[in-house]
This record gives C-alpha cells, structure tokens and sequence, in this order.
C-alpha cells in the first residue's frame, strides 16, 4: 500500500496535534480550578466584534477545521482510500456502526428525557486524539491501520457534520441561507469554469460564512462546502486544493484545536461525581463511546466482511478491528462541540464535558493497550512509498 505524501502529513499533524490536544487540556482544567478559575472561564466571554470569543472559535476557527477535513475526504474520495469503492465500504461501513450503536444505547437511556437532543455527542470521533494515540504504538502499525481509522475518522466526521446541520438548526432565517447556498453555487460554477484563483474561494468562503451564521445553519458547515467547491484537478503540488490543505495542516494541528480546547474543557469539577455519573444522558455518552463505538465498528464491517460486501484490509486482523474502534469512542472535540448544540443548560453541558473527558481517556486507553497485544512490530515495515 502506498501513502499519499499529503495523507503523511495530515497523520504526521494530527498525531503530534493530539498530543498537544492532552496538553493544553490538561491546562484548561488546572486553570479552570485554580483561583483565577473565574477569571480563566469568563474570558471566553469577553465580545469581540459582538461575538464572545468562545462564539468565534466554535463557530470561526472551527469553520478553518472542518475545511482541512473537507480537504482531506476531498482528496481520500478522488485519489486516497475512498476511490476504490470497494476499498472504501469498509471504513464506511465501520463509520455506519460506529454511529448508528452509540446513537442507540444513549436514546435507551435518554428516550422521553430532556436531555434526549444529545443523541448525536456519542457519535463523534477526535481524529487528532485517535492518531495521537495510534501513533504511540510506533512500528507495530502498519500502514492499512494508519489509513482505516484516518477514513473512519473523516467520514465519521462527515457525518456528524449532517447530523448537525439537520437535527441542531433550531431556527432558519431563509434569506440568509439562500444567500450563503447561492454563494456555494458560484463557487461551483468558478470550478467548473476552471478559475484557479485561491483568493478568490477564500473570499467567497467568507462571505458565504457569514450569511450562514446569520442563518441558523451552524456556520462550521461552511469549511465542508468550500472545500468541495475549491479545484482538485489533477490533485497534484500544482493544485490550489493541495496547496491549501498543505498550508492548513499545522495551523490546524497547533493553532486552532488547542485553542479550542483550552476554551471548551474549563471544566470545574465539584458535586457529587458518582451522581454526575449516573444521570441518564451521562450513561448514554460514557456507554456510548466506550461500548457503543467499538461494537458498532466492530458488528458492521464483520457483517459486511462475512456476506462478501467488503474485504478486510491487508495486515489487519479483527483484534485490531475492534482495538481502532476503541479509538473510536475518544469522542472529545466533536463530542464536545456536539454538546455545546444540544444542551442549554450550563450544568449539564459542564458535567456532560467531564464525562466525556472520562469516557474518552477510557476508550483511548483500552485502545491503545488492545492494539499493543494484537499487533507485533514489524521487522520490515510496509510499503510507504511516498506518492502524490
């Protein structure tokens, strides 16, 4: 199997990102309960051009986000993992499950409640958090793994940003996202028409941007659209969309999910834990992502395996099937912005966060230790031959 060098670099990023994910968490919550706790929350709340910051990363620096993971399923679709249809439904169906069980065991425990709107936290998956554990196991990953959980990841993604642009619009201001659709079908006609000026699509993607914020629609959904409207052609170091994924990568990695971190996981622990932990839709999240991703990964692509749809990857063994879909439930960054949508009330949204700090740091462990006893090092590494 050969890798991409730009699918290198987005694992090279994410990995090390994931890392640095730890980091500034780790950060958020000393600070977070420490005396200046407070002051260390409250300023996410500061406006800034009538937005408070914590609005501008969620709903600004988060659109730059979603844009490289536009990019990448762009380029996994056209040259990667997902052109090969038959390649590619393995991943998609393990993306099926892994959001179709956890979906399931958190509306069991939710179902008539009001916290049912969190149907869609446990569904998500933290690429970065996920690679940057995969990538402690070293040279016993072989590179069908690196690829499986980085398509899982992005398509799961995918999903999840349809599952928020469907069940978490609350209100819809028509104009305005007429407006931003007319934008994104200017864009596509500027492809066809073989316009190659990136400045042009940035702009565009602005403006588009901004009419859907202003239209109920969560604006992130913006970084997917641009993303596909922006030329591949040939995909080459020539491309505009190449350049631009290149480009955002360690920004990405560095820049715009620490900060996101930093501003979502001021979590103040206190209360009665143990209650925390019991409440209904803290049982759907933890189950959901510890028990749920794994078994739903799991299940579907051994189904689709055993009745001929799909094959299972070179070098790759149902043991390290269900260690990825461990990996999986590491729900983090999009579980917490999915939480951010769907409850109002801040005490549930902080418990629900700490859950899922727990629930994920469970899943990344039990993953990590099932992949360390399934897979064995190897002596001559899989073919990595670098190719555009």
């Amino acid at each position: 199997m050969k890798a991409t060098k730009l699918f290198k670099e987005f694992f090279e990023s994410e990995k090390a990102g994931g890392l640095v994910l730890i980091a500034c968490t780790v950060v958020s919550l000393a600070l977070a309960n420490s005396n200046i706790g407070s002051d260390y929350q409250g300023f996410f709340q500061n406006k800034l051009v009538g937005l408070s910051i914590e609005h501008w990363i969620n709903d600004g620096l988060m659109a730059i986000f979603f844009l490289l993971i536009g990019l990448e399923l762009e380029r996994e679709i056209y040259k990667g993992e997902l052109s090969n249809i038959k390649e590619a439904l393995f991943p998609i169906f393990g993306a099926v499950g892994g959001l179709l069980v956890p979906a399931g065991i958190y509306f069991f425990f939710n179902y008539g409640t009001s916290t049912q709107s969190g149907i869609g936290i446990p569904m998500a998956t933290d690429i970065a958090f996920a690679l940057g554990i995969l990538s402690l196991l070293g040279n016993r990953v072989p590179l069908s793994l690196k690829v499986f959980l980085t398509a899982l990841a992005i398509i799961d993604d995918l999903f999840a940003i349809i599952i928020i642009a469907v069940f978490y619009t609350k209100t819809l201001i028509f104009v305005n996202l007429f407006i931003a659709l007319g934008i994104f079908a200017l864009l596509l006609l500027f492809n066809r028409m073989k316009i190659n000026n990136l400045a042009v699509y940035l702009i565009g993607g602005a403006a588009m941007w901004y009419f859907m914020l202003n239209s109920g629609v969560h604006a992130t959904i913006t970084g997917v659209l641009l993303a596909f409207a922006i030329p591949f052609q040939n995909g080459d170091e020539k491309s505009i969309s190449y350049a631009l994924q290149h480009f955002l990568h360690k920004p990405v990695a560095f820049v715009i999910l620490p900060i996101f971190a930093l501003a979502n996981t001021a979590i103040i622990f206190g209360g009665d834990i143990a209650q925390t932990l019991s409440e209904s839709y803290s049982l759907g999240i933890s189950m959901g992502l510890v028990v749920g991703k794994p078994l739903g990964i799991f299940i579907v692509t051994f189904l689709a395996v055993t009745f001929g749809i799909c094959k299972l990857p070179k070098n790759l063994n149902w043991k390290s099937i269900f260690g990825v879909g461990l990996l999986g439930g590491i729900g983090f960054t999009m579980s917490i912005f999915i939480t951010l949508l769907a409850f109002e009330d801040q005490n549930i949204i902080n418990n629900s966060k700490l859950v899922i700090l727990l629930a994920s740091l469970t899943a990344g462990l039990l993953g990590f230790f099932t992949l360390k006893l399934s897979l064995k090092p190897f002596t001559n590494l899989e073919n990595e031959e670098e190719v555009n």
